[in-house]
């Protein structure tokens, strides 16, 4: 893992690794869990959600794919609404170029980073509780997706340790909604 890439080749890839690829010009990363065979349990907009109230939701387009799964010979439709969704590799990236996020790194490692949402402190649960844990959500999903609260880092974040944030504040648990939000508070001069 470098500095300022956590760049991965697909042969590289094992079962339980969370993964991400980045969308909107750099905006942000839709993540999910790599299961093998080729294949990625994600959480999407594609059920109920709920907006932010805020600008980002006129500037953020949806974490979902833009290649529908019926397009794709190896993706089948969801059968739930619920927003957590098995998808090929191809479809999850989108076009995109694929990174592993890392876990239990260094403390001078995660405060270098120079972007949120790409590594943590925490420790990772064994691939087999992983892998179950995303198998589990995408039979009964994850809540409704908001992008400030309840996103796709968040769900893969709670495959890989079995955590899940919940605070009374009204804004940001995941790390690069974190970073985003705090970019214009920092240049004010204040802290979130």
């Amino acid at each position: 893992m470098g500095l300022f890439s956590n760049r991965v080749d697909r042969g590289t890839l094992k079962p339980g690794d969370h993964i991400y690829s980045w969308r909107a010009a750099y905006i942000y990363a839709h993540h999910g869990i790599y299961i093998g065979d080729d294949r990625v349990i994600h959480f999407t907009r594609h059920g109920h959600e709920v907006g932010t109230g805020t600008v980002l939701d006129h500037l953020l387009v949806s974490s979902s794919p833009a290649r529908s799964p019926l397009s794709c010979s190896a993706c089948t439709p969801p059968e739930v609404d619920h927003g957590v969704i098995s998808s090929c590799l191809d479809c999850f990236l989108d076009g995109g170029i694929l990174y592993r996020f890392e876990y239990a790194v260094s403390p001078i490692l995660f405060v270098a980073k120079v972007r949120g949402g790409t590594c943590t402190l925490g420790a990772s649960d064994p691939a087999d509780i992983v892998i179950h844990r995303a198998n589990y959500l995408l039979n009964n999903g994850f809540g409704h997706y908001n992008v400030l609260k309840n996103n796709c880092e968040d769900f893969a974040i709670y495959c890989k340790t079995g955590l899940v944030v919940v605070e009374q504040r009204s804004m940001g648990l995941s790390g690069q909604t974190a970073s985003i939000l705090s970019a214009p508070q920092w240049l004010l001069g204040r802290t979130v």
